[in-house]
């Protein structure tokens, strides 16, 4: 008798296959979103862990700066470097004096030949304050020869204690060498053992230069002697623009007469033991007004000039760049048709694939040169700084900056534009308000955050370029003149990015040249940081509410 049919009979694999389906699909979907997930969470792991990576870098590179630093400044007082560089800067103020003696007499005589007055007869009524002009330079004779000497003696130490800390260091090498290398151990600790300084005894060698102190005062009291006659001779002229620049340099002589007590008194109280602690060392590099390397006294490595220079040329830039960069992003955003939008938004944002070098080699080739010769021109010279003396100036870099900003503050503030609610616009217009009105008194304020942000992402886009200060901005490393007033922006300047790329690929890896760079590059990267992380605050703060 057959069997009844089994009621757990196999299903065909068709039917099998439809009811697993969408089963399969439900774990092949949630898989699919686990590897996304995971591809997006390593490539967001892998940027932080290159951005830990960079800035680990930096600071560690840049960590051993300041005791080396310390050593530096050491060595520059133990040696009397430092004694000898105030008769230095005594001599160095009085050759300050010179030149505006010589501008003095200079311009005496554009004047005498402006009466029509000849070259030999000029030359003959300046005769007497040519006799003054040798007079002070003969004064100063003797401190030359003193100077001169010290400074033969203080570099020969200096180059002496150089020579010693080079051979400490090599035997730290050798050291730490046979520490990390067993098998040579014996001969590494042999050469480090064959190693041996040379003794200096610098309170003998300073000594000989602090001795020399009754000789600068008796030369001191012939130098005030000779200016104070030099200044109470001037001759008398009815100019009365002379005469005031002769009574100018009359005074600028009493105050350098009046000083020289004061340098003296300097002098007897330096002691060359006295300790170089670790903040001077970081105050040398925070506000030093001097950034020298290589030479042949001594280094420094003061980023102040550096630094003034960055934010300088930083900040003429933004005042070129932000009435073109808002107002351009009114204009397309509330003004422009269709068709001139499509035309203008590419063009300004296509600024942005310009190469820097390329802008630099414009810079140099057309505008700063363009701007020199404009300046010539008689009817510009009531213009600050002009007749410019420099192609290469703060003004040349800060131009071609600018025409790198706008694209960002342009989209940016554009943006911030689209961002405002349409129902402002309509307000104000339905209340009678003009289109002009509008844009000011509601459109602009709604959107003053974003486009405070974008120019503080402006700013941070151009304080940190390199390319065009390092061709364009004259790479002279000094504080900026701002007693010139407004002809202070066609002065050549040096930034922090500028000489971190000049000096970088000549510097010895680890030498505190090296380190100095990265200091540099430091305190760039805390101010590049603090102005994005402003951006962000801003943004997140006034962000208009949604819906």
């Amino acid at each position: 008798m057959a069997s009844p049919p089994s009621t757990e009979s196999v299903e065909p694999a068709s039917v099998r296959k439809q009811l697993l389906g969408p089963h399969r699909r439900r774990f092949l979907g949630r898989n699919a979103d686990g590897w996304l997930h995971w591809f997006f969470q390593g490539n967001a792991a892998i940027s932080i862990v290159v951005l830990l990576l960079i800035v680990f870098t930096l600071f560690h590179e840049a960590a051993d700066f300041i005791p080396r630093n310390r050593r530096n400044l050491e060595i520059y007082r133990k040696a009397g470097l430092e004694y000898v560089d105030i008769l230095k800067r005594q001599t160095e103020e009085f050759s300050a004096l010179n030149r505006r003696f010589s501008a003095v007499r200079l311009a005496w005589l554009e004047r005498l030949r402006a009466e029509g007055v000849s070259l030999t007869d000029a030359n003959r009524r300046l005769a007497p304050l040519d006799a003054l002009g040798d007079r002070m330079g003969d004064a100063i004779a003797g401190h030359n020869d003193i100077l001169a000497a010290m400074t033969e003696q203080a570099s020969a130490v200096k180059d002496r204690a150089k020579v010693n800390q080079d051979m400490v260091e090599a035997r730290q090498h050798f050291s730490a060498a046979a520490a990390a290398e067993p098998e040579r151990a014996a001969k590494l600790r042999g050469q480090a053992a064959a190693i041996t300084e040379e003794r200096i005894d610098f309170a003998a060698e300073v000594a000989a230069l602090t001795g020399r102190l009754p000789e600068i005062k008796t030369a001191n009291q012939r130098l005030a002697g000779e200016l104070t006659a030099v200044g109470g001779a001037f001759p008398r002229t009815g100019d009365a623009a002379i005469a005031k620049r002769l009574n100018q340099l009359h005074e600028a002589i009493q105050e350098f007469v009046e000083s020289l007590p004061e340098r003296e008194l300097t002098m007897e109280h330096w002691r060359p033991d006295a300790a170089v602690s670790l903040w001077e060392s970081f105050h040398a590099f925070a506000f030093g007004r001097d950034w020298i390397t290589a030479s042949f006294w001594q280094d420094w490595y003061g980023v102040l000039p550096l630094f003034l220079g960055s934010v300088f040329i930083s900040a003429l830039a933004l005042l070129f760049a932000i009435p073109l960069g808002i107002c351009a992003a009114l204009y397309v955003n509330q003004v422009a048709r269709p068709w001139e939008q499509h035309f203008i938004k590419p063009y300004i944002e296509f600024i942005s694939a310009i190469p820097s070098v390329v802008l630099g080699f414009f810079g140099i080739a057309v505008l700063g040169e363009t701007l020199r010769h404009v300046s010539q021109s008689a009817w510009l010279a009531w213009i600050p700084g002009f007749p410019m003396r420099e192609r290469l100036t703060a003004f040349t870099a800060a131009a071609l900056l600018a025409l790198m900003a706008i694209p960002t503050i342009f989209t940016l503030a554009e943006d911030a534009l689209n961002n405002v609610p349409r129902a402002f616009k309509e307000a104000s217009l339905a209340l009678g308000a003009t289109r002009l009105q509008t844009m000011v008194h509601i459109i602009l304020p709604a959107a003053l955050s974003g486009i405070a942000a974008a120019v503080l992402l402006g700013f941070g886009r151009v304080i940190g370029e390199t390319m065009v200060v390092l061709l364009c901005a004259g790479n002279r490393i000094e504080i900026p003149d701002f007693s010139a007033g407004l002809g202070v922006v066609f002065q050549p300047m040096h930034t922090m990015t500028g000489i971190i790329a000049q000096e970088m690929g000549e510097v010895v890896r680890g030498d505190l040249p090296y380190r100095a760079l990265f200091m540099v590059g430091c305190l760039l990267f805390l101010l590049s940081l603090g102005i994005n992380y402003g951006a962000q605050k801003i943004v997140r703060r006034y962000r208009l509410p949604q819906g």
